[in-house]
């Protein structure tokens, strides 16, 4: 267990097309919101799915294999790591973030 210090490993489907960046530097970044659902029966019996939302980050060959074959509802497993970041918007407002740095990723279903 010594081993497993940070990793996430998820199941979920792309909220919408990757964004790509191309670096001065020749790398790759592609960056894609990942839905995962969670599902049970409530006290009544119904089902009720809750939807969480991660920000996902993939670098080098990862983001080109992004690049060329996700899109918006396609169903990939990643396994990464978690990271925090903050930034400043445009209006100078602090803002933090949690995204997944992936280290593998597999096309799950079929193509959409």
């Amino acid at each position: 267990m010594s081993t497993l210090r940070n990793k996430v490993q998820l199941i979920g489907n792309l909220g919408s097309n990757p964004e790509i960046i191309s670096l001065e530097n020749g790398k790759k970044l592609a960056k894609f919101s990942l839905a995962t659902n969670e599902s049970y029966k409530n006290a009544e019996g119904e089902k009720i799915t809750n939807t969480d939302w991660h920000n996902i980050v993939a670098w080098n060959k990862t983001a080109e294999i992004v690049e060329k074959y996700l899109e918006k509802g396609r169903e990939v497993a990643i396994e990464g790591k978690l990271t925090s970041r903050s930034y400043e918007t445009k209006e100078g407002e602090k803002r933090y973030i949690t995204e997944v740095i992936v280290s593998e990723l597999l096309m799950l279903g079929n193509k959409q």
